[in-house]
Formats: structure tokens, sequence, C-alpha cells
């Protein structure tokens, strides 16, 4: 089992992500980001890219695409919150979008 994060930790972790864009959902532990791309191809890639990276992680996103738009949802339902696994996805994910 995953444990949830410290308040220290999320200083640490999760901090930065929010600086970058990702947002607390409300009424969960957990943080959403809105991705838009130039295409569904583009869009399509990030997502193709984020799942191998969740597999290695073995920590995989709720996410939604339409056309070009991906949103993503990161939680740890081991610990019905917010774990380093979020934080190293999340940031992840980002450096992706970056290309």
């Amino acid at each position: 089992m995953t444990d949830a994060l410290t308040t220290a930790e999320r200083d640490t972790l999760i901090a930065p992500l929010l600086a970058n864009g990702w947002t607390m959902v409300n009424g969960r532990d957990a943080i959403q980001k809105t991705y838009v791309f130039g295409n569904f191809v583009a869009a399509f890639g990030f997502m193709t890219q984020a799942a191998i990276w969740a597999e290695k992680l073995n920590h995989h996103p709720e996410w939604s695409n339409v056309y070009k738009t991906v949103d993503v949802t990161l939680i740890t339902h081991d610990c019905d919150g917010l774990s380093v696994l979020d934080a190293k996805l999340g940031a992840k994910m980002d450096a992706l979008a970056k290309g």
C-alpha cells in the first residue's frame, strides 16, 4: 500500500505542480489538469507516452480525451489521496506535454 503525502511532502512535491497549472479537485484529495494540444494526433500521442510512464510507475490516471483536449485527474486509490506517485506522474506528464 502506498502512503498518503505528509504536509511537508505536499509542500515539496505538490506545490510545484499547483504552480504549473494543476488544481486541487473539490471534495477529493486529488489534483486535476487540462492539457490542450494542436490537434487530436498530438493529444493522443501525449496520452500514449503518458500511458507508458503510468505503466512503469504502476500508477494510472483518471483521464479523458475529446479531440485535442486531455483532462487528467491524479489520485492514489490505495490511500484515497495524494501520494508520491501522483507527484511523479504529474511532473512527468508536464514534461511530456512540453515536448
